[in-house]
């Protein structure tokens, strides 16, 4: 069974996630999605409701693509994750060049760590390109409609947690 593991924050997730989710189904027979805890990152939404949010995404994915996707949290090193779950390769997508410059040197360091653990990188379709979670948040919380960026369920939950003027991961 090929299984392979495709790393983030996703916070929150969006339709460039979702667009790497989708094509990396073709890549394995078992995808999955691992979830940073990453504290550093002051995320807006909890772990437990990114899960949920993730969760929410895939079912619809799974079935369209007969892929299994399971969530899986974690805070170690992305290698040991990747161990963890019997992964034989790493998903990571690219928006720009600027991107590359990080993957790579994580590439080679993940190399040096376990030279068994592929890394495959898929470029994000044009039209998602310049989505990033970070801007996605920017926009919502300036009151800048975020819909052509999140799936529906995602859109709501952002605009909820704003709503209540929640502090990132509370």
């Amino acid at each position: 069974m090929r299984i392979g593991l495709y790393p983030g924050t996703f916070d929150p997730v969006t339709l460039g996630h979702t667009d790497i989710i989708r094509r990396a189904c073709v890549l394995v027979d078992r995808l999955v999605i691992g979830v940073a805890i990453n504290r550093d990152k002051g995320p807006l939404f909890p772990l437990e409701e990114r899960v949920a949010l993730i969760e929410g995404e895939i079912g619809a994915i799974a079935a369209e693509r007969a892929t299994e996707i399971v969530v899986h949290p974690f805070e170690n090193l992305l290698i040991d994750c990747a161990r963890d779950v019997g992964a034989g390769i790493i998903i990571r997508g690219l928006r720009a060049v600027t991107d590359f410059e990080y993957e790579f040197q994580m590439v080679g360091m993940n190399r040096t760590l376990d030279d068994s653990i592929e890394t495959v990188f898929l470029m994000a379709e044009a039209r998602h390109q310049a989505i990033a979670s970070k801007l996605v948040k920017e926009i919502a919380r300036l009151g800048g409609d975020i819909s052509r960026f999140v799936p529906p369920a995602v859109h709501a939950a952002v605009t909820r947690r704003l709503a209540r003027g929640e502090k990132p991961g509370k």
